[in-house]
């Protein structure tokens, strides 16, 4: 199972970039099976772009630090 402690590392070298939009970015959970489960959080939450912040930052850091993720999900 993945370490939250792993992935609050990763999710805190983002913070920065999120933290100036407005925005930020919490963890939920890392489940059994190895899936992300975070909250977008202030500018983020409704931010017509927040999928592709998902997808194309905030997945792709996730993974290229901690590869054994299966997905990361928004809830």
């Amino acid at each position: 199972m993945i370490e939250k402690e792993k992935v609050e590392r990763v999710l805190s070298q983002l913070r920065p970039a999120l933290n100036a939009d407005g925005g930020d970015v919490e963890l939920v959970e890392v489940t059994e099976n190895n899936e992300i489960l975070i909250r977008l959080v202030g500018a983020c939450a409704g931010c017509p772009m927040s999928q592709m912040t998902l997808q194309m930052g905030i997945e792709q850091a996730l993974r290229e630090e901690i590869p054994e993720i299966e997905r990361v999900l928004a809830v």
